[in-house]
């Protein structure tokens, strides 16, 4: 956005900065905090240990903007202030009931109504006008999870919460359920306080964790977390890994509802970010079934889209071949001869443990000399050893 004249003398500042928390309330947002540029020092150097570590696994992305990640400031240098801004999307229920239920699928209480990126994005754009409207100065430049700033330290710098041993924020009002925005500006607007750590002795999502992603308290090992598995992860996921996923779809709530400050959560209040029927409980029969088209036209403006079709339908039949459920053997066999080598190698996983050892070494006849890609390939030879164990 295009700066304007001056900007207002400093006594004018903390009024400047009440009237836009006012403001942000009234568009929706639920939790306001200004945060100095320099408040977070020590991200950049955890930062830089997580990505040297490889804990970021195949997000080559987080390691290819690392440097602007860093501090604030190396995004952009004229950079004053950030204000930073929760918007509460706790859910109406549970989200880890569905777990139980064998038959069906679970997504990730963020992803089972409209795309956040774009509804949030538009009200922090209506926000910035409005804000350089009142300074009648400055600049901004708004930020929604996509550009390299690096939210949650910031937040909590900003007082909006703390950082779990989850390493996701935790707000005392709001429980776990935010999602963060940022407005970057040229305006000295003055900081808040930081957030204090109040996870104590607490360890309920360290333990909740399925796939024990977390190697210590504060650090997550993302190769190990489902949400990246399921969402990030691009190839066959690690086959140790797959029977603790259980019917985990898209995403993982496990560490997130199981903190005890979601006491205080309130249920959202935003309808188009509230579940849609189809996505509480999908059948995972349904979504097996689905081809591009068919993906594209279920999740039309939801954040599921962009992890693809054959990532999701990869994922299904994992939780499909951790179901027990013989009736699913069927419809994984019919994706034994997908056109994508991704869904071919999960089916196999899923048929070698939805069927009988002689009935999956006759698939195994019928189909292995066919196989032109080498993990699919590969996929038939481990499941073919372990069905004969």
């Amino acid at each position: 956005m295009a700066p304007a004249a001056a900007i207002p003398p400093p006594s004018d500042l903390p009024g400047l900065k009440a009237r836009f928390a006012t403001l942000a309330a009234a568009e929706g947002f639920d939790a306001f905090g200004v945060a100095d540029p320099d408040a977070a020092p020590d991200a950049g150097p955890r930062l830089a240990a997580w990505i040297a570590a490889r804990r970021h696994g195949e997000m080559e992305w987080m390691a290819d903007t690392e440097d602007r990640r860093a501090h604030p400031r190396a995004l952009w240098p004229d950079i004053r202030a950030l204000i930073m801004l929760g918007f509460n999307y706790g859910p109406d229920e549970d989200p880890r009931a569905v777990l139980a239920a064998r038959t069906k699928g679970a997504i990730s209480v963020y992803a089972r109504g409209e795309d956040y990126h774009d509804l949030i994005k538009a009200k922090l754009k209506r926000l910035a006008r409005a804000l350089l409207a009142a300074a009648g100065a400055g600049d901004v430049k708004v930020f929604v999870d996509t550009a390299p700033l690096m939210e949650k330290p910031l937040a909590m710098a900003a007082g909006l919460g703390w950082q779990g041993k989850h390493t996701n924020l935790v707000s005392r009002a709001r429980g776990s359920w935010l999602f963060l925005g940022a407005i970057a500006t040229t305006l000295p607007l003055p900081p808040d306080a930081p957030a204090a750590d109040h996870c104590g002795a607490c360890r309920a999502c360290l333990d909740a964790c399925p796939t024990r992603a977390f190697p210590a308290p504060y650090q997550i090992d993302a190769r190990r977390c489902v949400s990246y598995l399921t969402i990030e992860h691009k190839g066959p996921i690690p086959r140790d890994l797959r029977p603790l996923m259980g019917n985990r779809i898209y995403g993982c709530d496990d560490c997130l509802a199981a903190c005890p400050w979601n006491k205080f959560a309130q249920e959202g209040r935003e309808m188009r970010l509230a579940a849609r029927a189809e996505n509480r409980a999908p059948d995972l029969s349904d979504l097996a079934r689905l081809d591009e088209a068919g993906f594209r036209a279920r999740f039309a403006k939801s954040p599921i889209k962009r992890t693809g079709r054959a990532r999701m339908v990869r994922n299904v039949l994992i939780a499909m071949g951790n179901s027990g459920e013989p009736g699913f053997a069927a419809e994984a066999e019919a994706r034994l001869v997908d056109e994508d080598p991704l869904v071919r190698g999960a089916a196999v996983w899923a048929v070698s443990r939805l069927v009988p050892a002689p009935a999956f070494a006759a698939l195994a006849a019928r189909h292995v000399g066919a196989e032109t890609d080498p993990d699919v390939a590969e996929e038939w030879r481990v499941a073919g050893v372990q069905a004969a164990a």
